[in-house]
């Protein structure tokens, strides 16, 4: 999957386990001999902000060395952002940075536009979320590209794509999600529509960029050339609207915001605990509905016309959760989801960022890992998923420092000496 990159020094060297990794799904070190899936693979990342550095994170994650340019001075405006700080730096960066390693460039100077042509053309993906048309004023326009490394991969996210007459427009996470039909959907039907608490449209946009960026690679090993993969962060919402889209086209249904239930899917909601917790009860199958009636101590409601099957069930969705809800408010949680987990009824609580953190479920998969940060010390965050067999995704170091790396690729990768470095610094290139 790596075979065209050019000119490749020895690789870094070896790097401490993941510390908090606690079996073979959480990622402990692979077996001698074995190497992680994208080991090999080489990322030049020309993005900020959320979509481009969550798709190379990703690759990051699973072997790729990818090298992040930054402008120099301030960096990506990840290393501020985060909607809690600790005293005034991101705790965001550890997480988007992870894996990677980080140059200082200026791409609005003609010498940094040089240098990033000589960086494409040692790297197997290159992955930029500029505006369409940013690359070409740069001179680094894939066609451009590909004559010095036919090879190369090239994954572009922007808000609307490359490509339609809203091309041009500047595009966040917040607007597609909005344009992409998302936000339309979240919510309670008398209230405005709202957002989910997290960065989704970004996140989607990166996730499905790094897809297509390995499937270009897989491509790459018969067609022996690199492809452009292209998306806008829009693309990536219409892509998870589920049935919306066809229920329009063939019945002229607009779905609406429904809150916390689907309509005709029920029991399906959130429910009281006796201590005024929330728990979330799945019981709209057939078959999972009969355990639940058992777990009530009500089973012959299985078998009541009024709820006894899917269609009949979904007519009295309102009914059925408010006889559901004054069963569960007469019990503790954990009492209520250890008789759920007994009588094999899908449930859970609703979890804050703590329960997270402690649950050992996540700890023992990797799901949650304990890190170390040389700025923060431990630190708690997401492992990657999924996991392999044999060894996966670890997390090798956390977000480094601006330019931690300037020596280790422009003299180790283009042979620069300390002089040259020195000049590029004082002329604020890199």
């Amino acid at each position: 999957m790596s075979g065209t990159a050019r000119d490749r020094p020895p690789g870094p060297g070896p790097v401490p386990p993941d510390p908090a990794a606690t079996g073979p799904a959480g990622g402990d070190p692979a077996p001698e001999g074995t190497t992680q899936p994208l080991a090999g693979v080489r990322v030049l990342e020309l993005a900020s902000f959320i979509a481009g550095p969550f798709c190379t994170m990703l690759l990051a994650d699973f072997g790729a060395e990818v090298v992040k340019a930054e402008p120099p001075g301030e960096g990506d405006p990840m290393r501020q952002w985060g909607v809690h700080l600790d005293d005034g730096r991101s705790l965001w960066w550890p997480v988007i940075g992870r894996n990677k390693k980080s140059v200082t460039l200026d791409l609005r100077r003609p010498r940094g536009q040089a240098l990033a042509r000589a960086l494409a053309q040692r790297v197997d993906i290159l992955v930029e979320n500029f505006r369409p048309g940013t690359l070409e004023r740069w001179g680094l326009a894939p066609a451009d590209l590909h004559a010095l490394h036919p090879g190369l991969v090239i994954v572009r996210i922007s808000g609307f794509g490359q490509t339609g007459p809203y091309r041009h427009r500047a595009g966040f996470g917040s607007v597609a999600e909005a344009m992409g039909g998302l936000r339309y959907l979240t919510g309670y039907p008398d209230r405005p529509p709202v957002r989910v608490g997290l960065s989704i449209g970004d996140t989607l946009a990166g996730l499905f960029a790094a897809y297509g960026a390995v499937v270009a690679l897989r491509e790459r090993e018969a067609r022996g050339r690199g492809r452009v993969v292209e998306l806008g962060i829009t693309d990536a919402v219409v892509a998870v609207l589920e049935s919306v889209l066809t229920e329009y086209s063939r019945l002229g249904v607009v779905r609406e915001r429904t809150g916390n239930i689907l309509p005709g899917i029920a029991p399906s909601n959130l429910y009281p605990t006796a201590e005024g917790s929330w728990v979330v009860i799945g019981a709209n199958a057939d078959s999972v509905f009969a355990r639940l009636c058992r777990a009530m101590g009500r089973p012959e409601l299985a078998q009541d016309p009024r709820y006894a099957t899917h269609t009949a069930r979904g007519q009295r969705q309102q009914e059925l959760d408010e006889l559901v809800a004054a069963w569960t408010r007469t019990l503790p949680r954990a009492a209520l989801l250890a008789l759920l987990e007994e009588h094999g009824v899908p449930a859970g609580p609703v979890y804050t960022a703590a329960d997270v953190a402690h649950d050992p479920h996540y700890r023992a998969r990797g799901t949650v890992r304990e890190v170390q940060d040389p700025a923060f010390g431990r630190l708690l965050m997401q492992g990657p998923v999924p996991f392999f067999d044999g060894g996966g995704g670890a997390i090798r170091w956390t977000g480094p420092p601006l330019g931690a790396h300037n020596e280790e690729i422009y003299g180790g990768w283009l042979g620069l000496g300390a002089e040259e470095l020195r000049a590029l610094r004082a002329e604020g290139v890199i």
